[in-house]
């Protein structure tokens, strides 16, 4: 395992907390709550039918303790009622009626509104979902309900990429098709904030095929103000940009293209120009270079709620658990960045 991916399940486990997993059905969920409960990364909760879930596990021979496992059927639980008349009221001036609140609520579809009421009123600290649902329908509710931190602000997504003797985080991986000069800034801040978070000091790279002017083109352009929008703000973080990307990855390459860089060829935060170039450099670094990819982890909402590929295994389910943890913990993880 990874130095940094046993770091932050070794911080989880410190502080292990409530994190919704709604897909209760899928059995990769139900492997990855046994490895949780065993491991003390999280407290997991199960949207479902208790009898159902419990059979299920037995037949896959799972030693699950349920007595430390909270299971949340939306036909029977205690919380459905409240969480109908807060969902009503949060929505109520989109149209939504109170009616249809409770049937979304209730609906079998409806799991990843109720995991993410139980996140926004307090009674989980996050939410892992995906493994059935797309990167919309698991997304869609958190805006609706938790909403963003700051108005106007971009929601993103980003991947921690471990390789053998590097880390890197890629964003937006995620969410904004083609985001503008704001909306790359917004990705950037948020993620050296997630890698502040989690004990990496950032280095930034706005990524772009010209290199310092090497290209005259509208696209690298946005690239090159998106940088100085983002140093304006935030003189005290090192990036720089526009740069290709063995520029900002490979110490000779940058010393021949841009020897007065400030990240020279070392960065470990690569800001891609829009959502094409960095959902395809992530897939080919982890199918290529054997890359453990993490993620989607989502930025800029108030609590957090995060994604998975349907393609995921279940060790996958229980590394977003514990990333998730400790995002929910609020504090950074005990841990140095390890790039060379």
């Amino acid at each position: 395992m990874h130095k940094f991916l046993q770091k932050v399940k070794a911080s989880a486990r410190q502080n292990p907390r409530r994190i919704v997993l709604p897909e209760s059905t899928d059995d990769r969920v139900l492997v990855a709550t046994e490895t949780l409960v065993q491991k003390g990364i999280a407290h997991p909760i199960l949207v479902g039918d208790s009898r159902k879930i419990k059979t299920r596990s037995r037949k896959l021979d799972l030693k699950i303790d349920w007595d430390k496992v909270q299971i949340e059927n939306p036909a029977k639980s205690k919380l459905t009622s409240k969480y109908i008349d807060s969902f009503y009221e949060s929505r109520k001036k989109k149209g939504l009626t109170k009616q249809q609140a409770k049937k979304i609520l209730l609906s079998p579809e409806g799991i990843n509104y109720f995991g993410t009421m139980m996140v926004h009123e307090d009674d989980a600290d996050g939410m892992v979902s995906g493994t059935t649902f797309s990167t919309s329908d698991t997304i869609r509710p958190a805006l609706q309900i938790i909403r963003t931190e700051e108005k106007f602000h971009k929601v993103s997504g980003i991947f921690f990429m471990l390789l053998e003797n590097r880390l890197l985080l890629f964003a937006d991986s995620a969410i904004t098709v083609e985001p503008d000069a704001h909306d790359l800034v917004d990705i950037a801040e948020d993620t050296a904030e997630t890698a502040i978070q989690f004990g990496i000091t950032p280095r930034l790279a706005f990524l772009s095929f010209s290199t310092k002017g090497s290209a005259k083109h509208p696209n690298a352009e946005k690239i090159k103000r998106a940088t100085a929008m983002f140093k304006d703000k935030h003189p005290n973080i090192t990036v720089d940009g526009e740069m290709q990307v063995d520029a900002a990855l490979v110490p000779s390459v940058a010393e021949k293209k841009c020897p007065k860089s400030e990240i020279q060829g070392n960065a470990n935060v690569l800001i891609f120009p829009n959502l094409e170039a960095a959902n395809i450099s992530y897939k080919l670094v982890e199918r290529l270079a054997g890359a453990k990819a993490i993620g989607p982890l989502l930025q800029g909402l108030n609590k957090p709620v995060n994604d998975l590929s349907r393609g995921c295994s279940y060790k996958d389910i229980v590394n977003v658990t514990a990333f998730t943890v400790c995002q929910a913990q609020g504090s950074g993880v005990e841990c140095q960045h390890l790039d060379p």
